[in-house]
């Protein structure tokens, strides 16, 4: 019986000489992950072998008989780690889709899915892969060999599950933790809920967030296609006719946040009237947004209003916008836009040359100040703008046409 029980220092001596080779294997992996993994937001890594200590414990539990029998490495499925951790839950599906287009997957284990909303522990996903032939090192040492079965564990989790099991593995696994310890399980219980809840709630404002901003740039790109045919310096421009939806719907009381997405859709779907009324409703709340909101919504109104050629509160609303926020270069931009227009250049310039101010990398902006500068003769200028807007990679038909224009003026002048 006694034959069977593994001898631990030739198992510490084997472990010890391979673990600077799992650690290169380790290393190679984790740089392809480095790589290839791509999140909007980039997540962060943590990587480690197995401490012998750890692997002997569990090689007592799972394996000691092949201990006891072979002089070779004896492999577990998670000598090696490495960990990814995300900003938000949607992340892990995306990493884990990922790492299956990489690496050869062994297994894929979803720790935490079986639990009942009574029990208490992490959520991770758990993806073994087989060691890539690139990532073994060359011109191993006589006797070290690369055992076929290895893998690598790689772990996925966010910010807040990684924190729960750091802290959940201090208190629980490496103290004796007894079912009589029901009032401290209740605690962990409730602080686990609590950062499930909170990942859950950071995930569904990025949802909110992706919402809105994709929303605002179907509405953005509405306004400057508006804006680019009304304020086009070709001749043979044709207007854009709108399209009205005559409805109105009722207005539902709830978040600004809501509200302004409420607004945004409705814009986005031609409902400009809807789009208004919310607009209108948002500003006039009790108690009143504070400046921030209220320049975001009179710049999206004046949006709304421009869209229904009611250039006059359109212009009121941008300058509003700016009043409430002196940083906000696209209000005071867009307010030029309306006063181009209405063929009043110079105050078109004059905003124009503000926003630059703020914020002098606007293609744009040079763009249109340019157009304005055209139409009050001062050619000069216009092309010092046209110039500035090719600069910052402005590649429009219009600004190689107002260019063409521009030097023939000069070769009049000549």
């Amino acid at each position: 019986m006694y034959n069977s029980i593994p001898a631990k220092t030739k198992i510490k001596n084997t472990y010890e000489n391979y673990a600077p080779y799992l650690n290169q294997i380790m290393g190679s992996i984790q740089d392809i992950l480095k790589e290839k993994i791509s999140l909007s937001s980039q997540p962060t890594y943590k990587a480690r072998i197995k401490s012998f200590s750890s692997y002997y414990k569990k090689l007592l539990r799972q394996k000691p008989h092949e201990a006891a029998s072979t002089e070779n490495l004896v492999c577990l499925t998670d000598m090696m780690g490495i960990r990814i951790i995300c900003a938000f839950l949607e992340d892990i599906s995306v990493v884990q889709e990922q790492i299956q287009n990489l690496f050869d997957i062994k297994e894929i284990e979803v720790k935490g899915a079986s639990q009942s909303f009574k029990e208490f522990g992490y959520e991770s996903v758990h993806v073994l892969v087989a060691i890539p032939q690139s990532c073994i090192p060359v011109n191993l040492p006589e006797g070290i060999v690369i055992p076929s079965e290895l893998v690598c564990e790689i772990q996925i989790r966010t910010i807040l599950q990684d924190a729960w099991a750091e802290v959940e593995h201090e208190l629980i696994y490496k103290t004796e933790f007894t079912p009589f310890d029901l009032p401290l399980r209740r605690k962990l219980a409730s602080m686990n809920a609590s950062l499930s809840l909170a990942d859950i709630i950071f995930q569904e404002i990025r949802d909110y967030q992706k919402k809105l901003q994709s929303e605002m740039n179907e509405r953005r790109q509405s306004f400057y296609q508006i804006a680019d045919d009304l304020t086009s310096i070709d001749e043979n421009r044709e207007r854009i006719k709108q399209t009205h939806i005559e409805r109105v719907n009722p207005y539902v009381a709830g978040t600004i946040d809501e509200l302004i997405l409420q607004a945004i859709h409705a814009h986005n779907t031609g409902d400009l009237k809807t789009a208004v009324f919310i607009y209108s409703k948002i500003i006039e709340s009790e108690p009143k947004p504070n400046n921030i909101v209220l320049s975001v919504i009179h710049k999206h109104r004046g949006m709304a209003y421009f869209a229904q050629n009611d250039y006059e509160n359109a212009v009121n609303d941008f300058h509003l916008s700016f009043e409430y926020d002196k940083n906000n270069f696209r209000s005071i931009y867009y307010e030029g836009i309306v006063y181009s227009i209405q063929k009043q250049f110079q105050k078109a310039v004059e905003c124009f040359s503000r926003s630059l101010d703020l914020n002098e990398y606007q293609s744009h902006t040079f763009y249109r100040r340019a157009i304005a500068y055209y139409e009050l003769n001062q050619y000069e200028n216009a092309m010092a703008d046209v110039v500035a807007a090719q600069k910052l990679g402005l590649e429009e038909e219009g600004l190689q046409i107002l260019h063409d224009k521009l030097v023939s003026k000069f070769d009049m002048k000549v």
